[in-house]
């Protein structure tokens, strides 16, 4: 059962929108690769507002993903492509279908 997850949002800089999209859209093979990441979303929030989901069934997957090469990619990219430093909040799911 999943009981862990992570919830990022990234505010792309003026006129990265797309780059953004492309990028997040483009971190679904890693997320696939990882067996310890239950499920994963790529979201749009809003016009320059994205988002990123996913869920763990023990603590140590949701440590393992925050020390995977998705992460990695994103904190090398952020100074080019987002307006601030990723929101990144480690949550606790209390129910899901």
């Amino acid at each position: 059962m999943v009981k862990f997850a992570l919830l990022a949002r990234l505010e792309a800089k003026s006129g990265k929108e797309q780059e953004v999209e492309n990028f997040i859209k483009g971190a679904l093979p890693l997320a696939q690769q990882e067996t310890e990441t239950v499920s994963w979303f790529a979201l749009r929030i809003g016009p320059s507002t994205f988002g990123i989901f996913d869920t763990f069934e023990t603590e140590d997957g949701r440590k393992a993903h925050l020390g995977g090469e998705i992460a990695k990619a994103l904190m090398a990219q952020a100074p080019e492509l987002l307006a601030s430093d990723p929101v990144i909040e480690q949550v606790d799911i209390l129910a899901s279908k």
